[in-house]
């Protein structure tokens, strides 16, 4: 009998990672993703499949049908997009006859990815976040009131991203924030708004701290921080290295109990120089781009999962190497290239990431095809991304 195997959803980055963490346990791996993607192209990948959009009802129509149809019942399912997330996470008792979904509860993830509601559990867990607002209507937002530079995001962050092509939107002054504010609202809600202050961080990076969890007890977890990304601020991370932080362990330890969550999931912080406090930024209910840093430093998250899942494994798994770092290649170099030129990074820096010779994303000499599949794809991935 064929051991239980493994869904990944969405093939990008993260997804490679996963099918390579699980496939070379001899864990048998099948990859989903909406359009063409470089994790089919794994030699741990068996099999790939085509699906609708993660967030329509025909999504797990299609889940639902290649459990029936492959005769996978009990295979995990590891998301790597967010909408994937919420989907998986609403209809979580309908697919747990014929999945293992390791996706919280829709509950949890509503207090996750409604950002209002995530800011109030840190509140209560005495975690510390930016001054925060949330309006109701464009009389309640006090321009003259407020502490400047702000921030105005999406309550729903993937939403806000696909919708207005920005994570943020900085504003220096209250009229540049009315009038960022008129335009979001051509497509964005005003209600669905939070207005925040800009974190004074200098050339402090985002820290985010991995983990897999069980009813709010953490069973794994490491942290990175991101070096270099894109854009240069609020960006996805393009070379990042392991490190160790108590203060961000015992936030997110805290943070993780009140959401009483279960998965994996990445806590993101920033460290707050007014006041020398590391701010909660965001949770991500699933894994992320650099996921594959946590298992070249000795947390293999999505191997634990299953270990637990699978074989009732309830191992703490804390200690990693720090000072590992990965890069993705690929978006290094030319983000890299226009950070010097315009002043973000100095050249020694630069050449000396490159002399340590960092875990690549993508490359593997034991699993190359990913590579150049990347290579081929890359005009498309800048379109999706």
């Amino acid at each position: 009998m064929e051991k239980t195997g493994a869904i990944i959803i969405e093939g990008h980055v993260q997804g490679l990672s996963n099918t390579r963490a699980l496939g070379e346990k001899g864990v048998p791996v099948y990859v989903v993703d909406t359009e063409n993607c470089i994790a089919r192209y794994s030699k741990y990948c068996r099999k790939f499949f085509k699906c609708p959009e993660y967030k329509s009802k025909e999504f797990i129509k299609f889940l639902i049908d290649l459990a029936n149809r492959e005769k996978i019942n009990n295979w995990l399912l590891y998301p790597s997009n967010d909408h994937a997330v919420f989907n998986l996470a609403k209809n979580k008792a309908l697919l747990s006859k014929f999945y293992t979904v390791i996706t919280p509860d829709v509950k949890i993830i509503d207090n996750i990815y409604n950002k209002e509601m995530l800011i109030k559990s840190a509140y209560k867990s005495d975690v510390p976040v930016p001054d925060s607002w949330f309006p109701q209507n464009y009389k309640s937002i006090q321009y003259q009131s407020y502490k400047y530079p702000l921030l105005v995001k999406g309550k729903f962050g993937l939403n806000f991203y696909k919708t207005t092509g920005k994570k943020a939107f900085l504003c220096k002054d209250e009229n540049e924030l009315e009038k960022t504010i008129s335009a979001i609202c051509e497509v964005v809600k005003v209600d669905d708004l939070i207005i925040q202050n800009l974190l004074n961080y200098g050339t402090n990076k985002t820290i985010s701290l991995g983990a897999f969890c069980i009813d709010g007890e953490m069973h794994a977890h490491w942290i990175g921080e991101k070096v270099r990304e894109h854009p240069y601020s609020f960006g996805t991370s393009t070379f990042s290295r392991s490190i160790t932080n108590e203060t961000i362990y015992e936030q997110s330890k805290k943070l993780l109990k009140k959401l009483n969550y279960s998965g994996i999931c990445e806590v993101e912080f920033l460290l707050d120089e007014s006041d020398q406090r590391y701010k909660l930024i965001e949770i991500n209910a699933r894994t992320w781009l650099w996921v594959e840093l946590a298992k070249t430093s000795g947390i293999n998250l999505a191997w634990i999962a299953y270990e637990y899942f699978v074989k009732g494994e309830q191992r703490k798994h804390n200690s990693y190497q720090s000072g590992k770092e990965w890069m993705h290649y690929i978006t290094d170099i030319p983000f890299s290239f226009f950070g010097i030129i315009k002043r973000k990074y100095s050249l020694g820096n630069i050449v000396r990431s490159f002399m340590k010779l960092p875990s690549p994303a993508v490359f593997q000499w034991k699993d190359i095809v990913p590579f150049f599949a990347e290579l081929f794809l890359l005009p498309l991935l800048i379109i999706k991304r």
